[in-house]
């Protein structure tokens, strides 16, 4: 190693070049992404390790954000970015020590609900502080109601953890793990989720501290003044693209005890966007309000996606970007409002932003998407050889809305972007047994291009005990619409199987032993006429099992023969009938 450390220019004594800059940039992303990767391999819970409800970033002593992992989620990564901020104003950095780490869920700080937590390191190199490492994790229970729409103050919903440490000086904090365990059901997976943080930010730390070895840093100033200036310039460079101007959204969905409508105003300027969300309906009684924070993680991740999706997320690019909301609206409520089920309204706001785009951009953007259904399960009972009290928060997918040039993509997390839980997997831990998990049909909202299929499930007890579930879902009332003549996606809809009972879709059910829960979930909005589509496609789309032959006819105005062939003679003369008649399919797909 001498000679390379005698070829290695003095630390910071002249500018790094463009392209030094660039491999040490690139090794931060690479450094966050080994963390989350390490988080996941050591996690105890498949909220964690299958489902990838996380997020992890390096942070420069500021607490301004210079990286983070792709694994992970938008509300996560990005009210993280300025949960840090809140840490350090409690615990200032030069206070810290080696192994030190802090935690809290406080959703005005970090991520929206009591079921996140957030927890900071600070990483040493030759005795100083020079970074922190952040990681937030969907816990599987933090007691009291549990994870649900039920709850009237954030005081049901679980165990608050105010900022504090983890660890000290590389020793857990055993009081705090102790009254940790004493709130809750699944006190092994989340007291293993916090010492998988633990081991990922130490891994962190240690690839950060071999990273400026090897590069001959003493601090990361330059490099983090880099990152950030190059990102905002670039993001600033992208919105120079856009007309100047505001473009204006509403998106309304079911709501709870009453219909919620999002509107937004972005206003494109030379100095960048800003987003407010005046008129936007008032906070709800249950618990499906947002904080300011998560309205702002949604927001910006979705007009980063559609503006600059190259451009790298951190401190720098974010800031190109602001959001407001009047503290009288759903999407900015003060304590001690309830917010266990945040996401039902906090995701719509990237919908909302697709949505104002799609007025300011060249070829108009996708369609509204049908979002995430994530029914959270409880049971009692004996499992194996053990009688406990399990919880189990399952992931599953409608389809998203259709693109301005392709179909939509089907059963996709959006925005969320987290995974799907295998069957096998939930099986493996939990007394549940699936039955049915298959697409579900003329789903997707039908037109030139398609939306992205839903799919159905159906979820009962493996075992004589009932099971139960925290509903928390949405677009029933209110399906994905589509753009430029494109339908709605189906609306979701929640059944017993044998019972063949509606269910309503916001809060806690129970399933009998002898029975099992049917989830529908809602499809993707369309984009064009269905009669524009290509007649092959919908033959295909047949084919494949994702348009009925009946749909294809009625709405699509495509006849099939016999053998699942075209019958062009006969389409081209239904096309040309149901075109003089106005008619481009039924009000639903």
């Amino acid at each position: 190693m001498a000679h390379i450390e005698q070829d290695r220019p003095a630390p910071m004594s002249n500018p790094l070049s463009q392209i030094r800059m660039q491999i040490m940039w690139n090794r931060l992303i690479a450094i966050v992404e080994e963390q989350a990767q390490t988080l996941i391999r050591c996690s105890f819970s498949t909220t964690v390790r299958e489902a990838g409800d996380l997020s992890a970033g390096i942070f420069d002593p500021q607490g301004r954000m210079l990286a983070q992992a792709v694994t992970g989620t938008p509300g996560h990564v990005n009210s993280m970015a300025t949960g840090v901020l809140h840490f350090l104003d409690e615990y200032p950095i030069d206070t810290m020590s080696p192994g030190d780490s802090y935690l809290t869920n406080d959703p005005w700080l970090t991520s929206g609900h009591l079921h996140d937590i957030t927890v900071v390191t600070p990483a040493f190199h030759r005795g100083k502080p020079v970074a922190l490492f952040a990681a937030t994790i969907h816990v599987v229970d933090i007691g009291g109601r549990g994870l649900g729409t039920d709850g009237r103050q954030v005081f049901e919903e679980g165990f608050s953890i105010p900022i504090m440490p983890l660890a000290r000086k590389g020793t857990m904090n055993e009081d705090f793990l102790k009254i940790l365990r004493a709130n809750n059901r699944e006190p092994v997976q989340v007291e293993g989720d916090l010492f998988s943080c633990a081991a990922a930010s130490e891994d962190g730390c240690r690839r950060l501290v071999e990273m400026m070895e090897e590069f001959g840093l003493a601090d990361l100033d330059d490099l983090g003044n880099h990152i950030i200036d190059t990102s905002r310039t670039a993001m600033l460079h992208a919105i120079e693209a856009l007309p100047r101007g505001t473009f204006r959204n509403e998106i309304t969905i079911d709501g709870y005890e009453a219909p919620v409508t999002v509107k937004a105003a972005m206003t494109i300027s030379d100095s960048g966007i800003h987003v407010d969300y005046a008129g936007t309906s008032g906070p709800s009684q249950f618990a499906i309000n947002v904080v300011l924070n998560y309205t702002a993680a949604y927001t910006c991740f979705g007009a980063r996606c559609c503006i600059a999706p190259d451009v790298p997320n951190n401190y720098g690019s974010m800031s190109t970007i602001t959001v407001s909301a009047p503290p009288d609206t759903i999407l900015n409520v003060q304590r001690p409002a309830p917010v266990a089920a945040r996401h039902i309204v906090g995701h719509i706001t990237a919908d909302a932003m697709i949505g104002c785009l799609h007025k300011a951009m060249a070829g108009g953007l996708q369609a509204e998407s049908g979002g995430g259904w994530n029914p959270m399960m409880r049971g009692s009972g004996w499992f194996g050889n053990t009688s406990r009290i399990w919880e189990n928060y399952l992931f599953y997918s409608g389809g998203m809305g259709a693109r301005p040039n392709k179909d939509g993509l089907t059963t996709t997390q959006f925005p969320s972007g987290v995974r799907i839980i295998p069957i096998e997997a939930a099986e493996a831990i939990t007394p549940l047994l699936f039955w049915r998990k298959e697409l579900l049909p003329d789903s997707g909202g039908a037109g030139k291009y398609r939306g992205g299929l839903s799919q159905v499930l159906e979820i009962g007890s493996a075992t004589d005990s009932p099971i139960s579930v925290q509903a928390m879902f949405d677009r029933v009332e209110h399906p994905a619409r589509g753009r430029n003549g494109g339908l709605p996606g189906k609306p979701g809809k929640l059944t017993r199987v044998k019972r063949n009972t509606l269910l309503t879709a916001k809060g806690q059910h129970q399933i009998s032993s002898d029975d099992a829960l049917r989830l529908e979930l809602p499809g993707g909005g369309g984009i064009g006429s269905p009669l524009e589509r290509r007649p092959e496609a919908v033959v295909e789309d047949v084919a494949e099992g994702y348009v009925t032959a009946q749909a294809a006819c009625d709405i699509y105005g495509v006849v099939l023969n016999e053998d699942g062939t075209l019958d062009r003679t006969a389409t081209a003369m239904l096309r040309s009938e149901m075109v003089k008649i106005g008619r481009d399919g039924p009000a639903t797909a």
